[in-house]
């Protein structure tokens, strides 16, 4: 995990014109946020190389890859295997997101898939994964709230 300094609200309203406008160009952002160009430069070049900026591809819906099917996994590990369990499941592709968490459960699993079958067989291949000692499956019914941080860029920029 990269580490980095909070941003600032400079930092937050670049970031909040980017969301408004993903193609702006370093000078058309200048020119919006009244900064020199060099600035804005800078500011994303830092962002960037200190990780605050994520991959492009997390912008992207997965029904647009054909998987509009998205589950949440609880998954307990041994705990001899947590390690490798870990490494194993960050390359199933439709492992979207993973977190270590507290509770009855060791990591919460986000997944895509393309049907229930799908589903099915992404699960059930989990268990070849070595430590991977049980799961539980919650599906997702609907989206009420996709992930956003728009909100927290906004309190950032107000300072």
């Amino acid at each position: 995990m990269t580490t980095f300094t909070a941003l600032d609200p400079l930092d937050a309203r670049i970031l909040l014109a980017l969301d408004a406008d993903p193609d702006a160009t370093v000078l058309s952002l200048a020119r919006e946020l009244g900064v020199a160009r060099n600035t804005v430069h800078a500011r994303l070049h830092r962002m960037n190389a200190a990780g605050a900026l994520g991959e492009f591809s997390r912008r992207l819906d997965p029904v647009a890859l054909g998987y509009p099917m998205i589950a949440f996994l609880s998954v307990a590990l041994s705990q001899a295997s947590g390690p490798e369990a870990v490494a194993a499941l960050r390359e199933v592709p439709e492992v979207v997101e993973m977190h270590a968490t507290t509770g009855d459960a060791d990591l919460l699993l986000k997944i895509v898939a393309r049907d229930t079958s799908d589903l099915h067989r992404i699960t059930t291949s989990l268990f070849s994964v070595p430590g991977v000692v049980r799961t539980s499956t919650s599906i997702s019914l609907a989206t009420e709230l996709p992930p956003r941080h728009g909100a927290l860029l906004r309190r950032v920029a107000e300072g």
